[in-house]
């Protein structure tokens, strides 16, 4: 029954206004309300008093109220979870209907990264100290966006802007702007992404109804991308005057939220009508409307973003290392893990080296600060990475060093005064390998380390040998290793996963990363790999789109929603998934279309057994 069903979905709180609106079109014969118990009826009335309530209450981090006297006297204040903390319990709507100043500041991790980077550069290259020193339209960075080769990026680094690019092709800093602009919601519900990319491609004619149609499309090929194009439109094509389309500005921003947009509907037809546009053209712009509603994109914003997606993109191709060294000091950000970047760094040439003790400092550093021609300086990993590392004992190890390099781990211990959980974190990174040899006897040397007692602190001045167990244990086997590392520092430098697994039934069978290009369109292929990414964009019709990373690469893989219900278990838990199913390239883009999908993330575990295969 409906109320029963109502029962069922009240925990998924999105679905309430929906359930509720329901309810009161079907009436209360139709709601089957009145012919069943009391509860049912109390239940449908709790429905009705949460109607239109907040779904949550959370900060904006960067929005501020700006007062004259204190800010309590003009608005209702609570606390905040930090200590210390207060803010205001009203929303935005409430704020500008008052009148009230509110500034919102944007914080990007992007202006930390770049700025980091920028620093390291300029240490072998002080021509360049600040983004206005870095050269435009350079040819070199937009061929690399054009290959999609932009992991770390800013912007352009999700899936659906990777297979945007190669398609879109930008060759100057505008096409980026509609880059960033057209892969959203609004323009993708509002149809807008295939004929721009006709029109660019030249597989379709740019017309224009009218000559002030054209001074506002012009610059986007005749399609309406950004939210600007849209408030003009109203005025040229609809005579709209400026206050009518700031109000229409407004119920598009608000658009699912007691919005008047559909308010405007008769009045920009009609207006379009008038002025001798036809009124198929009029319904389909206010179709594109609508899909604006709500994620309409700013071109002043499209460009701001656009300018820190080129300086990130010119980094990551002239001078890589700094690139992602900025990048992974500054996490957590973007879409990928540290594993993923360090990865995608040495692919692009940077020599990466180990933690350790004698050489890490808490960031991540470049060594050579006067790279030879054409090289890029070795990235030495930080303590940062280490899994229940303290941030001061890292310091600690850090000051102690600078006066004498560490010889023994009982020496570590006591010149930098480690407490037993920070030494353990070091030896499970295997940090200590230069003082031991590998992290099985540092761990060794560990548990033979004496407790300090302040009775007898003159033991503390003995031989660093006195604490250090002579045994020596064998070194772990790759395998071993590799698992270790991932658990430790959530990277490894040593082999991949897949690499390791490679050799054996069901891997033997599946294609690389690397061949999926030679495999052909439209041919079965099998691929396995670590799942790196899920995501269910709301505007994807419920597709769920994958990343599977091998030893050479992420592949691309999309899952329909047919496949998602058969194989659902894998798809939503598995962190090792072998995928059979069809490669689809078009326009350089590649990806395979799932057409079942099996977990193996236990295979994992059975590398520490099997090590002794991959001597």
């Amino acid at each position: 029954m409906f109320v029963d069903d109502l029962a069922k979905s009240l925990s998924w709180w999105d679905r309430t206004a929906d359930l509720a609106k329901r309810f009161e079109e079907q009436g209360a014969a139709g709601r089957g309300v009145a012919g069943h118990s009391r509860q049912a009826a109390l239940f449908y009335q709790l429905v009705q008093e949460i109607l239109g309530f907040p779904r949550h209450l959370s900060q904006h981090v960067g929005g501020f109220v700006i007062t004259r006297s204190p800010i309590s006297t003009l608005v209702p204040v609570e606390n905040a979870s930090m200590a210390d903390r207060t803010v205001i319990q009203w929303d935005k709507q409430d704020i500008e209907a008052l009148g009230l100043l509110k500034v919102d500041i944007l914080a990007l991790g992007m202006l930390s990264a770049i700025r980091k980077s920028l620093q390291m550069v300029h240490r072998y290259l002080p021509s360049l100290k600040t983004i206005a020193d870095i050269p435009k339209e350079d040819r070199a960075t937009y061929r690399m966006l054009q290959a999609a080769d932009t992991v770390g990026v800013f912007q352009i680094e999700s899936r659906a802007q990777m297979s945007m690019l190669p398609r879109l092709k930008p060759e100057c800093f505008y096409d980026l702007v509609i880059e960033i602009a057209i892969v959203r919601p609004g323009p993708i519900q509002g149809d807008m992404v295939h004929p721009y990319l006709r029109r660019k491609q030249g597989l379709e004619p740019i017309t224009y109804p009218s000559e002030a149609i054209k001074s506002v499309l012009e610059r986007t090929l005749g399609v309406p991308i950004f939210q600007e194009q849209v408030i003009r439109l109203a005025m040229v094509a609809a005579g709209f005057s400026g206050g009518e389309a700031d109000q229409l500005r407004r119920a598009i921003a608000n658009w699912g939220r007691d919005s008047k947009l559909m308010t405007f509907e008769q009045k920009l037809t009609r207006g379009m009508i008038e002025r001798g546009y036809d009124e198929d053209f009029a319904r389909r712009l206010f179709d594109q409307i609508k899909g604006f509603a709500g994620y309409g994109f700013p071109e002043s914003h499209s460009a701001s973003f656009a300018l820190l997606a080129y300086v990130s993109a010119w980094l990551k191709r002239h001078h890589p290392a700094a690139f992602f060294a900025g990048l992974l000091n500054s996490q957590p950000m973007g879409f990928y893990s540290p594993s993923q970047l360090v990865q995608d760094a040495r692919r692009h040439g940077v020599t990466v080296l180990p933690i350790d003790i004698n050489h890490s400092h808490w960031d991540h550093l470049l060594l050579d600060t006067r790279p030879a021609q054409n090289s890029q300086p070795p990235m030495r990993l930080g303590l940062r990475l280490v899994k229940g590392l303290s941030r001061e004992g890292a310091q600690r190890v850090v000051e102690a060093r600078q006066r004498l390099p560490f010889r023994q781990v009982s020496e570590l211990r006591r010149r930098a005064a480690l407490d037993k959980r920070d030494m353990e974190a070091l030896a499970d990174a295997d940090a200590l390998r230069s003082l031991s040899g590998h992290r099985h006897q540092s761990q060794w040397q560990i548990m033979a380390l004496e407790q300090p007692r302040p009775l007898l602190e003159d033991e503390l001045q003995r031989p660093a040998s006195y604490f250090d167990d002579a045994v020596q244990l064998p070194a772990p086997q790759v395998a071993e290793e590799v698992l270790s590392d991932y658990r430790a520092t959530g990277l490894t430098l040593r082999a991949h996963p897949m690499s390791l697994l490679r050799n054996r039934p069901p891997f033997n069978r599946c294609k690389r990363h690397v061949d999926l290009a030679e495999v052909g369109n439209r041919r079965f292929v099998r691929i396995a790999g670590l799942v790196t990414c899920r995501q269910r964009p709301g505007s994807a019709a419920g597709v769920v789109f994958l990343t599977l990373e091998d030893e050479t690469g992420s592949s691309n893989v999309v899952v329909w929603k047919r496949t998602q219900q058969q194989f659902r278990r894998a798809l939503m838990s598995g962190q090792l998934l072998l995928v059979k199913g069809i490669v689809e390239t078009k326009q350089n883009v590649t990806h395979v279309i799932a057409g079942a999908l099996y977990d193996y993330t236990s295979e994992l575990d059975t590398l520490r057994l099997r090590s002794r295969d991959f001597r």
